[in-house]
């Protein structure tokens, strides 16, 4: 989760440092720093022995002379200008050496813009996780508040308890959950993850996905003229046909010409994608592989498929293996499979009739429900713009970012 972060303020120009106790060298190596202080890692010989003793209501005094060193590493690294994100430092019990020298450091203004990142709530202060409950110095310090730190929580559940840890108003802590990385969870290629990033097309309602070459028997017009009946319904969606044009077919030019004629018709030019256009990074004429297309289909919400005539319907298959709905016509493995199996598209059915059975389904289908719910709200990158930025920028305008 950190990776994610650090990775995200420094696409976003900010010079970003992370300082563990140990670990790999953090992605993107040239624009994020490292620094290691052993006396951070929570599973340190002299840390754990600590811990265990504070657990057994003992205070080492090896604690105050630890303490000291860990601060002194930290004031090297550290300067009042730094905006300091402490990821469970001030929540958690596994260092609390750890705690009482961000604390220190905080009152003498060394650590002057302090973020207080809560993924969980140590169990010797939460009444609630049915331990003996833990008191004095230094466990109080996981109780106390800090008027001059903001203070965020990944989840609504956790905003709550550490509220009540603090004694404050749940308002008073900011709730910022954690993301997902769609390339990396999706296996997108850096060609796959730039289509995702050019034709934002995890912010849609509805990916819809033509896996096909351009030609007139695919019956791209009644597609786009299907997207135009989803976007006049309110909904935000993204038609995406995969192929080219096809080279055999006579007049292709200008059919292609025609379809972005339509297109504009409808408007729908930021809704219609045809990946042969290419992107800024990936110029036209842009013929993807059959890779790219399985990423697509990963990504694509369902498959359409109105077309004229077909020989076989290969889609159909490539469709039920990636477990996406597929809408289409009648055509030769649909009728050998059983019509049962897909949401057909019959010969008289218009455009708004396609567009109602798709809105039905989608309102529908739970696991759709909840994926854009996902793309809207949980991708890294939307989390970062939307809530991580702006509480950067509360504090200082371009500052230099450091997590610990």
């Amino acid at each position: 989760m950190i990776g994610h972060q650090a990775r995200l303020f420094a696409e976003a120009g900010y010079p970003t440092t992370i300082i563990a106790g140990r670990g790999e060298d953090p992605p993107y190596s040239g624009l994020i720093k490292k620094e290691i202080l052993p006396l951070m890692d929570s599973e340190h010989p002299g840390v754990i022995l600590l811990r265990r003793a504070l657990e057994n209501e003992e205070l080492p005094k090896t604690f105050y002379s630890l303490r000291e060193n860990l601060k002194n590493g930290l004031m090297q690294v550290l300067t009042p200008n730094d905006i300091v994100i402490a990821h469970n430092i001030l929540t958690t019990h596994f260092n609390l050496m750890l705690t009482s020298a961000v604390h220190d450091l905080a009152d003498k203004k060394i650590i002057s813009r302090l973020i207080v990142w809560c993924h969980d709530i140590s169990r010797y202060v939460n009444p609630g996780s049915g331990v003996p409950q833990q008191h004095g110095f230094p466990w109080d310090l996981l109780r106390t508040y800090r008027p001059d730190t903001t203070y965020v929580a990944v989840s609504s559940q956790r905003q709550l308890i550490l509220s009540k840890v603090l004694e404050q108003n749940p308002n008073t802590i900011q709730m910022i959950p954690n993301g997902i990385d769609p390339k990396e969870l999706l296996s997108l290629s850096d060609i796959g993850a730039d289509l995702v990033d050019q034709y934002d097309l995890l912010s849609s309602d509805l990916i819809l996905l033509m896996p096909i070459r351009i030609t007139r028997a695919k019956n791209i017009e009644f597609a786009m003229q299907v997207g135009a009946e989803l976007k006049k319904a309110g909904l935000r969606i993204r038609l995406i046909i995969t192929g080219p044009p096809d080279p055999h077919v006579p007049d292709i030019d200008n059919y292609y010409s025609d379809l972005k004629i339509l297109r504009n018709t409808l408007g729908l030019t930021d809704e219609v994608v045809f990946i042969y256009d290419g992107t800024s990074k990936y110029p036209a004429p842009f013929n993807i592989s059959q890779n790219l297309v399985a990423e697509l289909y990963r990504i694509c919400d369902l498959v359409l498929m109105p077309s004229l005539r077909e020989g076989f319907g290969l889609p159909v298959l490539e469709a039920g293996l990636t477990d996406k709905p597929i809408f289409a016509t009648h055509m030769p493995i649909v009728d050998d499979l059983d019509s049962g199996q897909v949401y057909i598209i019959e010969q008289h059915t218009s455009p708004s009739e396609v567009a109602n059975q798709i809105q039905k389904w989608a309102s529908q289908d739970v696991s759709h429900n909840l994926r854009v719910r996902v793309r809207n709200n949980y991708i890294w990158s939307s989390i970062f713009s939307k809530m991580i930025e702006p509480l950067i920028k509360q504090n200082v305008q371009r500052p230099k970012v450091k997590g610990l």
